[in-house]
């Protein structure tokens, strides 16, 4: 089994086992994810956002500061806290994936998705790779949910079911052209075309 990090000056073992527990802990992932679209929170205000016990959020503050995934900002009281970007690619028996905020953010909505918590129990975090890949491409209008039904070998029904529940995390961390055309617009032109 490879793994390959594409941080700067990275130690392959050490950004494995910084990320593994965002990918454990469903809580620690919604902490992260929380920080990677917000840009910087302090503790009190993430136990505001996430609704978290003040102990349980310096718990996780310092659980991911520790994994070296979160940064401390300096300089000012209280300490603001920023997420460190990763991008960090594992080849294994699972098949090759890249962990990245979008994946991790899509693992932190387990907790309040059961879709997303049913397809990881069943497919795995490489599994959930592969559909967030193919969130995205059909969003962008290049593939359907019968295409990656064939693909990853699921029934389409499973497929529309992950692509409906990625669709939020899709449209938060990548940048969509949402100019295409509409259902309505490709009604309206069959019309004009048979008159």
């Amino acid at each position: 089994m490879s793994r390959t990090s594409h941080q700067a000056g990275g130690d392959v073992v050490r950004d494995l086992l910084s990320v593994a527990d965002l990918l454990e802990e469903p809580q620690l992932a919604r902490l992260y994810a929380h920080l990677a679209r917000e840009g910087e929170a302090t503790v009190q205000e993430l136990m505001e956002a996430l609704d978290l016990p003040q102990g349980t959020a310096y718990t996780y503050v310092n659980r991911l500061v520790d994994a070296g995934v979160l940064e401390a900002k300096t300089g000012k009281q209280p300490h603001s806290y920023v997420a460190r970007d990763i991008d960090l690619t594992v080849t294994g028996g699972e098949g090759e994936y890249t962990i990245t905020p979008a994946l991790i953010d899509a693992v932190a909505r387990r907790t309040t998705d059961e879709d997303i918590d049913i397809f990881i129990d069943r497919h795995g975090i490489a599994g959930l790779a592969a559909a967030l890949t193919y969130a995205v491409s059909r969003e962008q209008g290049e593939v359907t949910h019968r295409m990656m039904a064939d693909d990853l070998d699921i029934s389409p029904l499973a497929a529309e079911i992950i692509l409906q529940a990625l669709r939020p995390v899709v449209y938060e961390h990548f940048d969509i052209d949402d100019s295409g055309a509409s259902l309505a617009d490709l009604t309206e032109g069959s019309e004009s075309i048979d008159t």
